[in-house]
């Protein structure tokens, strides 16, 4: 699988439909898979895009609205089944907890795993978990119920010497170290050699901004500052514009609003109201305010430097 990836298994809102599933996706990054939301079907969803449930390293639930998070017990459930014994983290709301562990107890069932629940704070934008190469936050959102949004960004990475200089100026490791970390090198007659000669860039870190159910909140954009891959809540078109502030979500355009705000590279609309049998409209009404757009499709691929694709041989089970 590819280094940054994202894997829509459900975009759909309230209830699902037969070609969309509730809310949930698996993002890969440098070797870690994220599970983002988990609605019903999730499990079914994993076995089509051929993703083990072992890899799933650690789950984030937005809100506790049933189309995010109704297929956890299932998912827990089968990981049980399958003698799972790696510990699972969750982020979530203040009481999912209580409903799993209260799930679990009076069905008698024992985890083979521990799990480890972290209750998602009420700040605009809080750093819960860092790593030596990645970072993420918690976006508060506005809907009718708490709800997060999530940052993952990739720290930047050291620059790449180049070979020949190794070798033309017979660089020892300790110098290489501090090379790779923008130090110039210096010769034995004083001459020096500066980093750009000696070093070619890093790739571009990678971020991803998911934007779950929310009200239009033009505000937050800042804190996804040059996302390369943005997800956005879409619920409504244009013509029921009129529901979006009443339900606490938001239009095609106004997520591509907030996309242009938030300079993001690639946006990627989804959480589709049952009422749209069709998405042209969606993506029409976003690409006229931005210019890179993307419909979110259930077990389709994403990344920010190709064009999605389907993962799931339909023909393959």
């Amino acid at each position: 699988m590819e280094e940054y990836s994202l894997t829509v298994l459900g975009c759909s809102s309230a209830t699902p439909n037969s070609v969309r599933f509730p809310s949930s996706q698996i993002l890969h990054v440098l070797g870690k898979y994220f599970l983002l939301d988990c609605g019903e079907g999730t499990q079914m969803q994993l076995r089509r895009a051929k993703i083990p449930f072992e890899n799933i390293n650690v789950i984030f639930i937005s809100h506790l609205h049933g189309d995010h998070y109704y297929g956890l017990f299932g998912l827990l459930a089968s990981l049980n089944l399958t003698g799972r014994r790696t510990p699972l983290v969750i982020y979530g709301p203040k009481g999912l907890e209580e409903i799993v562990r209260f799930m679990f107890q009076n069905t008698e069932q024992t985890l083979t795993f521990p799990v480890f629940f972290k209750t998602l704070v009420k700040e605009p934008f809080t750093c819960i978990e860092e790593k030596k190469n990645y970072k993420i936050y918690s976006i508060y959102l506005s809907h009718r119920i708490d709800c997060w949004g999530f940052y993952f960004v990739e720290n930047e990475r050291e620059r790449n010497i180049k070979k020949e200089a190794i070798s033309k100026y017979n660089i020892g490791i300790e110098e290489i170290k501090c090379i790779k970390q923008g130090s110039n090198l210096t010769l034995e007659n004083g001459m020096m050699i500066p980093n750009s000669e000696l070093t070619i860039d890093p790739p571009r870190p990678f971020s991803y901004a998911y934007i779950a159910d929310t009200l239009y909140k033009p505000e937050l954009a800042e804190y996804v500052k040059g996302a390369r891959l943005l997800y956005h809540e879409a619920t409504f078109l244009d013509n029921h514009a009129d529901l979006a502030p009443k339900t606490f979500h938001s239009t095609a355009r106004q997520a591509a609003e907030f996309a242009k705000l938030a300079q993001a590279e690639k946006l990627i609309v989804g959480h589709y109201s049952a009422r749209y049998k069709s998405l042209d409209g969606h993506l029409q009404e976003a690409s006229e305010v931005f210019g890179n757009v993307e419909l979110a499709r259930d077990l389709y691929s994403y990344s920010p430097d190709r064009n999605p694709y389907c993962i799931w041989d339909k023909n393959f089970n």
